[in-house]
């Protein structure tokens, strides 16, 4: 009989010793580390570190958001992407993650590594137009345009960004033919626009609201379908004169793949918690125009299936590569 009860006892003890760490303790055990693959100070890590602040409060552990920008996030998506899959890397990146794939002939990852967490925000882009700039409208932009190509430019943060590609579909529906002008991130794209140095170009509405209400630049319409209710008076592109024009810039969590499901379902729960308390919504999501994406992880996969569908045979029709 003592024999039987030892055996037991050492079954079970081999039993929970084959159990997972991660199942063994309630998730987070420890500090979660969250790369953001942009450097500090933008949109997608102000977001991050002020929703990483409130789920280190709900978990009673550290989140530790580090910037691994570069390569047009492709520094740190890799290194996620190789992390191990126990919830405890987690990567910030932006609708870069949708456009990189038609973008680049080579990564140096593999998409379908990272599986989709949460949704975190969506800034709005807006098409601003220098002081000087000779058209008032959407309309008179695309009739300045057609009468002469090439002859207007646009400013982008950067080859391949949000502002790049979403001027390349407004150029498609319209019809039209303008010039970019790359800088290199945001600052010094409206201190240009400013200046008359370039004439238009799409930009977040988090880096030109306050130049659009004091009337240092102009807006011409706003990227979603419908207009923004922070600049309530300026037209969406679509009501402008390109029906159908669609284009917001989006920020979220992603975690390599293979991570436990449950885990993904408790971030994505608790970050979802976190986007609809409005004292949150009031202090950090509002200030920076920033809009929540609500939604489970599988609704927000869906959404970037669709984001990635949708802009895909642009880019390729475009012919826009980055090297």
């Amino acid at each position: 009989m003592r024999q039987s009860v030892r055996m037991l006892i050492l079954l079970a003890c081999a039993a929970f010793a084959a159990i997972p760490a991660s199942a063994q303790q309630p998730y987070p055990s420890k500090p979660v580390r969250i790369i953001v693959a942009f450097p500090a100070g933008g949109a997608t890590d102000v977001i991050t570190r002020a929703v990483g602040q409130r789920l280190s409060e709900m978990w009673g552990q550290p989140i530790v958001v580090e910037n691994k920008g570069g390569a047009a996030t492709q520094i740190g998506t890799q290194f996620v992407s190789k992390a191990t899959p126990d919830g405890y890397t987690l990567l910030a990146t932006s609708d870069a993650f949708a456009f990189n794939p038609s973008l680049y002939s080579k990564l140096s990852y593999d998409p379908n590594d990272l599986v989709p967490v949460s949704g975190l925000g969506i800034v709005n882009q807006v098409l601003v137009t220098s002081p000087g700039a000779p058209f008032k409208s959407v309309a008179e932009l695309i009739a300045q345009a057609k009468a002469k190509p090439h002859a207007i430019n646009y400013g982008t943060m950067g080859a391949g960004t949000s502002g790049h590609i979403n001027m390349a579909m407004f150029e498609r529906m319209a019809g039209v033919e303008l010039t970019p002008v790359h800088y290199r991130g945001g600052a010094p794209l409206v201190t240009d626009l400013l200046g008359d140095h370039v004439q238009t170009g799409f930009v977040s509405l988090t880096l030109v609201a306050e130049q659009v209400k004091a009337g240092r630049l102009r807006a011409l319409g706003v990227g979603s379908l419908k207009r923004s209710p922070r600049l309530p008076d300026v037209p969406s592109i679509a009501e402008a004169g390109l029906p159908g024009y669609d284009a917001v810039t989006w920020f979220a969590l992603f975690a390599p793949r293979g991570t436990p499901p449950e885990i993904v379902t408790k971030v994505n729960a608790d970050v979802q918690r976190v986007l609809a308390d409005p004292a949150f919504q009031e202090k950090s999501l509002n200030p920076a125009f920033f809009e929540p994406i609500k939604g489970s992880p599988q609704e927000f996969g869906a959404f970037v299936d669709h984001e990635t569908a949708r802009w895909g045979p642009l880019i390729k029709d475009a012919n826009m590569t980055v090297e």
